[in-house]
């Protein structure tokens, strides 16, 4: 991102998106600086996108084997991206673990919401993990990825506590309503503190479980240098 010495522009952001869209939805409706939509497969998301008027590249991927090349496919999410002047991506629900080359071009400015308290219940069923754990605390966490699976610098994190009757769906949808409030609210913090070179974006955390007891324990930001990673699915 350049600007004018003594001016400041506006954070331009491209989301990934794979699903029903409603991590979009609420990251639009929050008015955010949105500029493109990449998406992997035909799905809501790219009729979201274009009901808003945000440009949507279809990126369609076809090899789900061991012969997808994950760094070419990498290339052309990097070249669209690009192309639209982003200058921080937002995940939503993307469904291709991409390369190092996001990573590259986007160094510390990608960031992942997961419907857990990272660090616990990593990968792409966490809902059901936490219901097999027996945890009575779950949540969502929002953090800047890496190229290691749902592992980076928390930004921020909201505790969802687990009903008895819950199953994946329900405490699924639950764990959702918190990532459409806090995701954007998230995004909208980093990309002002990039428009203010001083700003440094702590972590926020509503609560976090001990898992032992299902009550809510504090934890704080995390320290040392802020790297990007990427949230693994396939």
């Amino acid at each position: 991102m350049r600007a004018v010495a003594g001016s400041v522009r506006t954070v331009r952001i491209g989301v990934l998106a794979s699903g029903t869209g409603t991590i979009l939805e609420a990251l639009l409706d929050a008015d955010l600086p949105i500029v493109v939509v990449v998406v992997d497969r035909r799905c809501r998301a790219e009729k979201v996108a274009e009901r808003s008027g945000v440009p949507a590249v279809v990126l369609e991927r076809r090899d789900f084997g061991e012969s997808f090349d994950r760094d070419a496919f990498t290339s052309q999410v990097v070249a669209a991206l690009a192309a639209s002047g982003a200058d921080v991506v937002a995940m939503a629900g993307f469904g291709t673990v991409l390369g190092a080359a996001l990573h590259e071009a986007f160094p510390s400015r990608v960031l992942n919401t997961h419907p857990a308290l990272l660090p616990a219940f990593k990968g792409w069923h966490a809902v059901e993990a936490a219901l097999a754990a027996g945890v009575k605390v779950t949540g969502c966490t929002v953090h800047l990825a890496t190229l290691e699976v749902d592992d980076g610098p928390i930004l921020a994190q909201e505790a969802v506590p687990v009903l008895e009757g819950d199953d994946a769906h329900s405490l699924h949808e639950r764990i959702k309503q918190v990532e459409r409030r806090l995701y954007p609210a998230t995004v909208r913090s980093f990309v002002d503190g990039l428009r203010e070179p001083s700003a440094q974006p702590d972590a926020t955390v509503v609560g976090a479980p001990d898992m032992r007891t299902g009550g809510l324990r504090a934890t704080h930001p995390p320290t040392g240098s802020l790297e990007t990673r990427n949230g693994e699915q396939q």
